[in-house]
């Protein structure tokens, strides 16, 4: 009667590695989060939205003037996943 697997828990709709931002979860990120955009594998992702359908990847060494990495939005099909889960899954 009992799972053998607890329920993974929900990916927030947006994340981001910077930790000025309001959408970062340094917890979360600790775990591992994996970005597959347009069915390809990221590992440059500075931070992503589901709903929208963007992730926002470094332009290079680009800086701006604070000293963090110019960043471009791509858009597309977004799907993030925990990377530890996928690991024991394969």
């Amino acid at each position: 009667m009992s799972d053998p697997k607890p329920a993974a828990p929900a990916l927030p709709d947006r994340l981001a590695i910077d930790p000025d931002s309001p959408f970062h979860d340094a917890e979360l990120l600790g775990r591992g989060i994996g970005i597959r955009f347009k069915g390809a594998e990221k590992t440059n992702v500075e931070e992503y939205c589901v709903s929208e359908g963007w992730i926002r990847v470094a332009a290079g060494t680009a800086r701006d003037r604070n000293g963090k990495p110019l960043l471009l939005k791509l858009r597309g099909a977004v799907e993030p996943y925990l990377k530890d889960d996928d690991a024991s899954g394969a």
